[in-house]
């Protein structure tokens, strides 16, 4: 066990029973630096009331600043200098470089997500029409909780590369809008003040800033209303549970007015021209010769049948 494995410049040497224990030592120290990166932040920040994005900073800050305490009391137990690793570093820079770029291109970008903070673990993100939650920005990638359950997880190069919509970066206040038509000739000023009555009605929507009703067109079917106003998110689901009771609510308040939603609705206009016209007067008129001339051919052969047999019996 003491027998000399890896002879250094110094006139220093690495034995085996040396070696068993830097790699026990490394081994026990990765597990306490996990668990104590954890207790800080489950327990110690918690009780600071520190955002979760903080938490998770500090806990990573935490845990590399003991590995490289780790990596430097190794050493200094193997006797092995700093300078030795001089050439090795600068080969694995190099390696890394040109073999790993991408990694290292979505590790870093990771650490500025988490340093500029564009998008946080629970804002409501939206990317390429895919809308969902972040629940975790990792060193490599971000994982977003889509509005269906689906996971999507995006390299952090990309995320900060592409044309990223926050919804909640600043607060959780969302404005969004409800389109309704109505039929026309329907009193337009008592839809305006109902659609206000329903958005002041409910407690999801925000009292300010004020909700606003807009008369958008006169569409083909209908006259169109858009309700604009503000609501305060936690999660996305709700964003669409308020448009429904708005819907609901809307829909019931008209019909104890007799406001009637439009549908949509076409006339349809034929218009002949003239020839067309007068060729199918002839067609018709034809027809109806023809027809006259078959029935009086038909007559005519019933009566001489008729003539024939009376004929028949006075001879008999």
């Amino acid at each position: 066990m003491n027998k000399p494995l890896i002879s250094l410049k110094e006139g220093s040497s690495i034995n085996l029973w040396q070696l068993l224990l830097a790699v026990l030592f490394v081994i026990i120290a990765w597990l306490v630096s996990r668990y104590v990166a954890k207790f800080i932040g489950r327990k110690i920040l918690k009780m600071m009331n520190i955002s979760d994005d903080n938490v998770i900073i500090i806990q990573r800050l935490v845990f590399f600043v003991m590995l490289g305490i780790i990596v430097v009391t190794v050493l200094s137990f193997l006797k092995v200098p700093l300078t030795a690793f001089a050439f090795i570093s600068g080969a694995i820079a190099i390696g890394v470089g040109f073999g790993a770029k991408n990694v290292m291109d979505n590790f870093i970008s990771g650490w500025i997500l988490m340093s500029e903070r564009p998008v946080r673990i629970n804002d409501v993100v939206e990317m390429e029409d895919q809308l969902g939650r972040v629940i975790q920005v990792g060193n490599r990638s971000t994982m977003i909780r889509r509005i269906d359950g689906a996971h999507l997880v995006i390299p952090n190069s990309t995320l900060l590369q592409s044309n990223l919509i926050n919804w909640t970066l600043v607060d959780p206040n969302i404005r969004n809008s409800v389109k309704v038509g109505v039929a026309y000739g329907s009193d337009v000023e008592k839809v305006r003040d109902i659609l206000m009555q329903i958005m002041q009605d409910s407690d999801s929507v925000l009292k300010d800033p004020e909700p606003t009703v807009i008369f958008e067109d006169f569409g083909d079917s209908a006259l169109v209303f858009e309700i604009w106003y503000w609501a305060q998110i936690n999660t996305i689901r709700e964003l669409r549970k308020i448009r429904s009771d708005l819907r609901f609510e809307i829909d019931r308040r008209f019909r104890q007015n007799d406001i009637v939603i439009a549908f949509p609705q076409r006339d349809v206009h034929l218009h002949f021209a003239d020839d067309v016209a007068k060729q199918l007067v002839q067609k018709l008129q034809n027809s109806v010769s023809k027809q006259s001339i078959e029935d009086k051919s038909k007559d005519d052969q019933a009566d001489n049948s008729v003539e024939e047999t009376e004929q028949s019996h006075q001879k008999s």
